[in-house]
């Protein structure tokens, strides 16, 4: 696990950003199955991660959520998104203040990056939170990087 302190997280002005989502809800064991419709989605409308960033907003946490009411949106930036039978819809990531956090390596558990911001830096930062998800943005993913050199972003919406 990469450890965290203070110093790795910094204060941005997230810009207003719109984007195509899928959502996922229900048992997170079955998420794989969303992400390869996604990615299908994403293909036939030539929105690569190279063209169009990713993004994954986190709604709740999987381990204290029945798995009925897990959720998480499946996102990438675009400003264009027709009928489709995947199920994905326009949207925004809204525009504000986050304190953000840089995972390398395998992002396939958040958990410790997440529970840093919450728990450790938030309380220390004297910051608010503002209601809007918790989000990631998956900078390089796997396979176009080796899987320990994959970067994620992680974004704490701040009050103010």
């Amino acid at each position: 696990m990469q450890p965290f302190t203070d110093n790795d997280v910094r204060i941005i002005q997230f810009p207003e950003t719109p984007v195509a989502i899928l959502t996922h809800q229900g048992d997170p064991k079955l998420l794989g199955d969303t992400i390869r419709r996604y990615i299908g989605w994403r293909k036939a409308n030539g929105l690569s991660p190279r063209k169009s960033a990713t993004f994954n907003l986190l709604h709740t946490d999987p381990e204290p959520t029945e798995p009925a009411d897990y959720r998480l949106d499946l996102c990438c930036a675009t400003d264009r998104v027709d009928a489709n039978d995947a199920g994905v819809v326009a949207g925004v990531i809204q525009a504000g203040r986050c304190a953000v956090l840089r995972l390398i390596g395998s992002s396939d558990d958040l958990r410790p990056a997440v529970q840093f911001l919450y728990a450790d830096w938030l309380p220390r930062s004297g910051l608010e939170l503002r209601d809007h998800p918790i989000f990631a943005q998956r900078v390089t993913l796997y396979p176009d990087v080796p899987a320990h050199e994959a970067i994620t972003d992680i974004f704490l919406p701040l009050a103010g």
